[in-house]
């Protein structure tokens, strides 16, 4: 009969963000032990939380472990007896030692000789017993971003511990952990149901939740928190703000939702939009609230972890919090109005950037000077507006209202450029240089805010590196992977035709007026840095990896062409019968090619036979016709072409000695001859790294 599982443990209020990885690292260190302790069986394990408590249920635990096999091998045997075949201390004391008599030992052959042997059966423990040894070591080991100490107790963990429930098919599962042993009492809501209740499983333990006024499954807290914003705004005629990451925050905050609709003065509603919801969100976790033409309501929506006496009280006592708020966002946003973005440029002179790299102003001028390098090659007749964009992007930064709420940086520039009215253009660059603002998030849509963001992200990039701060590991501190895998987003959806070697040169190149260091290998380990990260974003959008491999190792520079390539390159070599014979074709000439080091130019007079005269005719050709099809991005074509050429490459292998000794000249030309030919190939891809 299989077994049911039930652990929570209680805790002083986990913080929001904590709770969602914390419960996913739960489960699955739970379940690798019991994987691991051969007792996971069929088990359906989950995991859920609120703010006070971690929980794990589980049905379809086998009673015991499994039994296991034993096999131990002792000394050998030349050792174990002596020559006239008695024990000898060694197999004696090998015997104490496994708990067996003499002879109970067998021997064993090996290369290395006899030697001693024991197999045995070993029964396996209950799974009770089990958890009980291990349970402790999974709830130490769970990962949080922060732990602390609390009292005398030596153990670290999220938030002080306050009680354990562990059953084991209704028996208590016994272990102690931060000094709090495991028991059957578990509490309610901590203001609607305080009492302590004995549960005896999990059916008795969900039903004590249900009216302890606690929801302890996340996803449903979610949907209530959902509904009763949506009821509560719907009562004033509005509906609230769309926004995942506020919901989860929310309903991460509170064991059983309520929901108020407040309102504050309408006066605020001249404020832009974002300093109103801003102070909402980030301080209060108020949901803001709109009318159906999208437009802001002097409304918000509160989540309480209680059911109100008096939800008219508990109103106002919100309103006068969030009034506090919006009043300082109005002061702040009042004195930031008194001077003009532009003048704040001499203000990014007192803010250090980086050491080593200076103040943000030193910062501004260099990436000013990349994008003017950026708007030359894509956007030449906006080089004003970029270097006008370049200046004003980052002067919100010394503004009050930023200061106050870093994640309007951007934001706020843009809101205070349309008031200074700057041209719609303009705004909107300011705030899109910073997108995207994480992996995965929405690019930006004006090429003049996608220049800017690209040359600030490169810097930042460039700079790191120069200074020897590159991420190493999984450490990644200051985002460098998240501006790369930017960069090399924007540059693909823009489709330009830039030279990603040229960009990191020219910002390299600036760099090295403030700082010493070696461009040509620091611009090897940038573009190397470049490569590993595009590889890795074209993994987790599924493509394979030997053709991500295959195209990247033949040519990276221009970012735009390297997913098309991908693309075309693997439907041909799935759907194409010329494949193989390319794939081979390149790489018996791939081969031959190892070890030469040196390149070489093709004499057309040194040719002596046919078949190079009529190889090196069909490479011309041939070169004449992939030079076009792959302005035209038909990489399809291209191969096409290349496969062609298995004849006329069979014909010169056969016919010729190509590592000739009888002329050193004669050897180079055809080296040469086959060089160009890879030249070819390698245009496209390297088709050696691809199965055939």
């Amino acid at each position: 009969m299989n077994g049911e599982l039930l652990l929570e443990i209680g805790t002083e209020e986990i913080p929001a963000g904590y709770l969602a990885n914390g419960l996913k690292s739960f489960l699955n260190l739970t379940l690798e032990m019991l994987r691991e302790q051969r007792v996971a069986g069929d088990t359906e394990l989950h995991a859920y939380g609120t703010p006070r408590r971690l929980v794990l249920m589980g049905r379809g635990l086998p009673q015991k472990q499994e039994d296991t096999t034993q096999e131990i091998t002792g000394p050998p045997k030349a050792v174990a007896f002596d020559k006239e075949g008695h024990p000898t201390k060694a197999a004696e004391g090998f015997a104490k030692k496994q708990g067996v008599a003499l002879d109970q030992i067998s021997t064993v052959r090996t290369e290395k000789g006899d030697y001693l042997y024991i197999k045995r059966q070993i029964a396996g423990k209950s799974t009770r017993e089990i958890l009980a040894e291990n349970l402790p070591r999974v709830i130490e080991r769970i990962p949080w971003p922060k732990t602390m100490r609390w009292g005398s107790v030596g153990f670290s963990f999220v938030r002080p511990i306050h009680w354990i429930v562990a059953l084991f098919d209704g028996e208590i599962i016994p272990f102690t952990v931060a000094e709090i042993t495991a028991g059957t009492m578990t509490l309610g809501h901590r203001f609607l149901a305080p009492d302590a209740v004995r549960v005896s499983g999990i059916d008795e333990y969900l039903q004590v939740m249900k009216k302890g006024f606690v929801i302890i499954d996340q996803e449903e807290r979610e949907k209530l928190v959902e509904e009763k914003i949506e009821d509560a705004a719907r009562r004033v005629g509005g509906k609230p703000g769309k926004d995942p990451e506020l919901l989860s925050t929310v309903a991460n905050l509170v064991e059983y939702p309520s929901a108020v609709c407040g309102r504050f003065d309408e006066a605020f509603l001249r404020l832009p939009d974002p300093v109103l919801i801003t102070p909402m969100k980030e301080h209060q976790k108020y949901f803001p609230v709109y009318k159906d033409d999208g437009s802001l309501m002097p409304n918000f929506l509160a989540i309480n972890n209680t059911l109100a006496r008096d939800e008219t009280i508990v109103q106002k006592g919100h309103e006068r919090v969030l009034r506090a708020r919006l009043s300082d966002a109005d002061f702040f946003f009042e004195e930031d109005r008194k001077r003009p973005l532009k003048a704040r440029l001499d203000d990014l002179k007192r803010v250090i950037f980086q050491a080593q790299l200076g103040t943000s102003f030193e910062k501004m001028t260099r990436f000013r000077e990349l994008a003017e390098y950026l708007g030359n090659v894509i956007l030449p007749g906006a080089l004003d507006d970029i270097r006008m964009v370049s200046e004003l992007c980052k002067c919100d930064l010394v503004t009050q209202m930023v200061t106050e709420f870093p994640s309007l940086q951007g934001t706020m520039g843009k809101e205070y450029a349309k008031l200074e009215g700057y041209p719609e253009a303009i705004c909107t660059a300011i705030h899109e240089h910073y997108l995207p603002e994480r992996a995965g998030g929405k690019l930006p849509e004006s090429k003049i805010g996608a220049i800017v963001g690209l040359a600030d992200r490169m810097d930042t990039i460039c700079g790191y590196f120069a200074l020897g701060m590159e991420p190493s590991g999984t450490a990644d501190p200051y985002a460098l992977r998240r501006h790369a895998i930017a960069i090399l987003r924007i540059l693909e959806a823009f489709d330009w035709d830039v030279s990603l070697v040229g960009f990191i040169r020219e910002s390299l190149s600036i760099l090295k007026r403030k700082l010493a260091f070696e461009i040509d290998s620091m611009a090897d380990k940038v573009a190397q840095f470049f490569r590993e990260r595009y590889k890795q974003l074209m993994l987790r959008n599924g493509y394979e990896s030997e053709y991500i491999d295959a195209v990247i190792s033949a040519g990276f520079d221009h970012v735009h062409y390297v997913k098309p390539r991908i693309e075309q390159i693997r439907k041909y070599a799935l759907e194409s019968e010329k494949f193989e014979s390319l794939a081979l074709t390149f790489k018996r000439i791939a081969n031959m090619l190892k070890r030469e080091k040196i390149a070489y130019e093709v004499d057309p007079g040194l040719f002596q036979e046919e078949c190079e005269s009529t190889l090196w005719k069909q490479c011309r050709e041939a070169g004449e016709g992939v030079k076009s099809s792959i302005s035209d991005n038909d990489y399809e074509e291209a191969m096409d072409i290349l496969a062609g050429l298995k004849g006329p490459v069979d014909e010169f292998f056969d016919g010729v000695e190509i590592l000739t000794k009888e002329s050193p000249d004669l050897r180079r030309n055809r080296v040469a001859l086959l060089q160009s030919l890879a030249g070819l190939f390698l245009s496209i891809a390297d088709f050696s790294k691809l199965s055939v």
